[in-house]
Order: C-alpha cells, then sequence, then structure tokens
C-alpha cells in the first residue's frame, strides 16, 4: 500500500468531504496532500500538482509564503486570540483601518466573522435590521440574480439561485421575500448585442422590479463583474453603475459579494472599482489571507453604523462567531495587503494576466469550446459537451497530469495563485488543452 492509499482509506473511513458525493470516493479522485509550495501541491508519494484554482480561489501568493509564515509566527508569540466582544487587540484594528483605507474611507467599520457564507448572513440582515431601526419597516425585500451563489447557510442560500446547493432545503429556506433579478452575463448576447448593451438591458428590467416594488426591497446582493459559482458569468461594469444609481433612487443598499472576486482577482483590488462606485456593504473572504485562515468580514458605509448607534440594546447588531476577529487570521491578513503594496501586485497581474490569456489561445480557438473569456485572473470557457459526468472526466484527467483544475458543469475556469511563472503558465496550457482533447476523445 502507498502512502497516498493509506490516508485515502483513513479519510474516506472518518472524514465527511465538502460540496461532495460520497460514494463518488474513491472513483472519482480524492487526494491526499501532504505539503505544498509555491504554485505546487505534493501528495505523500511525492507527486506534484500545480493548483489551477488557488485552492478554491484562496490562495493569492502561493503556498508557504515566507512573508506570511513570519508574520502568523511572530503573532503566535503574542496572542494566538481573545473574544473580539468587550475586547480588542493590534491586528483586527489594524485590519479594520487598512481595509478602510482600501475604501478611501467611505466604507469606514469592519465587522469579522469566519467564512464567505458568514459574511453574506451579517451583510442581509445588517441591512435589514438598519431599515427597522431607521423606521422603515416595510424594506423586509432582498434582490438577486439569477445564477447567483452567495453561500450555503440559510440566509445566503435564500438569495442563491443554483438549484442543487438550494433545492434540498428548500424547507429551510424563505423564498416569499427575494426577488430574482434578471443576470447581466455577457453570454447572454443577442447576435450583433454587446457586452455593454446586454448590461443595460438588465438594468432597466431591475429598475422596473424596484419600481413595483418600490419601498419593500431592503437591499440587492451582487457578485461584481463575475457571477463564479454558476460558471464564471462575466458582465460589464455598467452594470455595476446602474444599479448604484438605481439603488440610490429608490431606497436600496447595496451589497457587494467581493468574496471570490475581490483582492485583485478581477483586475482591480475590489472588483466594484472597475465601475467607480462603492456598495454600502462589502462582503471580504477567500483571498483575504493569503489562503491561510479562515476569515471573513463585512465593510460598512457610516449611515448604516449610524442605524445601529442607540442606548436600546435591542437596537445594536447583535451578531457574533467565537473566532471573530481572530488575531492570528488578521495577521496573515495584513501581510497579505502588505505584499499587495510591497510588490506593486496589481500592476504585475496585468502583465501575467496577459501572459496567461496568449498560453491559453490553444484552449480559446479549441472548436469544442465557446465563449472563451478573461477577467483580470480569472479565465473561463464553455465547452460544447453533453457528456453528463464531463466534470468528473476531467478533473480526474487533469490530476493524472499534475493539474488541478475543477470544471463547474461544462465550464473549464482557472484561477491561479499570482505568482505563477511564465514557463508554469506555459505548462498549465497545456496540461488543460490535453485534458479537455482525453476527455472527449473518451466520451461514451
Amino acid at each position: 500500500m502507498t502512502h497516498n492509499s493509506a490516508w485515502l482509506q483513513r479519510s474516506l473511513d472518518s472524514v465527511w468531504h465538502p460540496c461532495t458525493q460520497m460514494k463518488h470516493h474513491p472513483a472519482l479522485p480524492l487526494v491526499p496532500i501532504a505539503r505544498a509550495e509555491g504554485v505546487w501541491l505534493e501528495d505523500f508519494d511525492g507527486k506534484r500538482i500545480l493548483d489551477g484554482i488557488s485552492s478554491w480561489w484562496v490562495n493569492l501568493f502561493g503556498h508557504g509564503n515566507p512573508r506570511i509564515n513570519a508574520a502568523i509566527t511572530d503573532q503566535l508569540n503574542h496572542l494566538e486570540h481573545v473574544m473580539l466582544a468587550g475586547f480588542t487587540h493590534a491586528p483586527a484594528i489594524e485590519l479594520a483601518e487598512h481595509l478602510s483605507r482600501k475604501t478611501g474611507g467611505a466604507l469606514g467599520h469592519a465587522f469579522f466573522a469566519s467564512d464567505g457564507a458568514s459574511a453574506t448572513e451579517i451583510a442581509l440582515k445588517m441591512s435589514l435590521h438598519a431599515w427597522q431601526n431607521q423606521g422603515c419597516t416595510d424594506k423586509r425585500e432582498f434582490v438577486c440574480l439569477q445564477g447567483s451563489y452567495h453561500g450555503e447557510t440559510v440566509g445566503a442560500l435564500s438569495v442563491t439561485d443554483i438549484p442543487l446547493f438550494r433545492d434540498a432545503y428548500a424547507p429551510l429556506v424563505r423564498s416569499d421575500h427575494v426577488h430574482l433579478a434578471p443576470s447581466p452575463d455577457a453570454r447572454l448576447a443577442e447576435p450583433g448585442e454587446s457586452a455593454v448593451s446586454v448590461a443595460n438591458r438588465a438594468a432597466d428590467a431591475l429598475e422596473q422590479l424596484f419600481i413595483a416594488r418600490d419601498g419593500k426591497i431592503a437591499a440587492i446582493i451582487i457578485e461584481p463583474l463575475v457571477q463564479c459559482a454558476t460558471g464564471m458569468a462575466m458582465h460589464d461594469p455598467q452594470y455595476l453603475k446602474r444599479v448604484r444609481t438605481l439603488c440610490n433612487t429608490y431606497g436600496v443598499h447595496l451589497i457587494c459579494d467581493e468574496i471570490a472576486v475581490g483582492f485583485g482577482r478581477t483586475g482591480s483590488f475590489f472588483a466594484h472599482e472597475q465601475a467607480g462606485i462603492r456598495p454600502d456593504l462589502l462582503c471580504l473572504s477567500k483571498g483575504i489571507t493569503g489562503g491561510y485562515l479562515p476569515l471573513s468580514v463585512v465593510l460598512s458605509s457610516e449611515t448604516i453604523y449610524q442605524a445601529f448607534w442607540h442606548d436600546d440594546t435591542r437596537r445594536g447588531f447583535l451578531h457574533s462567531h467565537s473566532y471573530t476577529g481572530n488575531p492570528l487570521a488578521c495577521r496573515a491578513a495584513l501581510a497579505t495587503l502588505d505584499i499587495f503594496e510591497s510588490d506593486d501586485v496589481l500592476n504585475a497581474n496585468r502583465k501575467l494576466s496577459a501572459t496567461i490569456t496568449q498560453r491559453l489561445r490553444c484552449i480559446a480557438v479549441h472548436p469544442r469550446v465557446r465563449h472563451f473569456r478573461n477577467r483580470g485572473m480569472i479565465w473561463a470557457a464553455d465547452v460544447d459537451t453533453d457528456m453528463p459526468d464531463f466534470n468528473r472526466r476531467f478533473f480526474a484527467n487533469a490530476l493524472q497530469r499534475g493539474l488541478l483544475m475543477r470544471p463547474i458543469g461544462n465550464t473549464l475556469y482557472l484561477m491561479p495563485p499570482y505568482v505563477l511563472t511564465e514557463s508554469q503558465a506555459e505548462w498549465m496550457a497545456e496540461q488543460a488543452l490535453g485534458a479537455l482533447n482525453e476527455t472527449l476523445a473518451n466520451a461514451t
């Protein structure tokens, strides 16, 4: 028995793996990982795998990054954790201040939590409660986009429009207070129609919804520029400009879910910046700690924060997590932000993105590929196939070639760490193409 197989069996016997039909294992590869460095994962038998999806979109600057390692190690020598209710500490304060500066001070209050879904829950609750505190008790409804995904806790599922995640829990999920708005997905363009036109068409439909439910809607929640879990659906920034104006006109909070698309992933530090706007509430997680530790943050506008400022405890925001503002996670986040600034990451990423796009030309021109698209450090393409298990077969074939890719249905995507080299980008593209051809050739 290899080292891998021993760990594999122990995992199958004891670990309930996320987002997985456990019966598909071990036919669906389950890969025990012993160590990682840079863009490479390594199993217990020494095989290396290039992390083409940043370990579920979280790893920005490579595994085992020495600067993040050093920050966490230093923090271990001072304070590992203390509750944030009634206490505070330097890492949480400095991180809140730094993130506020990243918004030009427009979002000056940071509420910490543990993961992306928790951030969504917090933002929805903040919006609803803020309106109640301001006497707008009729504002109880929310809007999300078709194909939206904002997490898998019950509140987050209420604004998620992916049946695979939502349908089984219908008895738990309230849907009577949530409206679906058309997606601005550029793939929905009619012949000859531009992405800007699709964005305006979707915004026009949203305006009609705002008119029809005037005085009833608390907030709209959007993943800016890229709806990730629905298949990397990309839209033009014009949509966000229109939505911001509509929210101002009709008194609706704009929640930007940048859990996956923040921290440089779309080309700007925050995705919404490409539209020249600011949301009322901003949800952040995933890359915030460079892929090291669980942490999420909701940044709030001053107006929403002041809606809770009152002598009555019941008008405060009574939400908490045991590990809120964990010092180790906050230090990892501060180290991540320092790397952005010291290494001029956004400019470096623009050059890297152009290189990767060029290397992926072999995918873009493939006869079975549709809608090849790129936004910053995200690439996606739809494969024309009716193979029911295409994603699982491709995943297995790519792993055999030493590449981690995890298609969403028939959509291939890549979101590698920002430290990928040109030679690694070329190798990544070659293996992706090989896995695609092998998967399609073996269709039955």
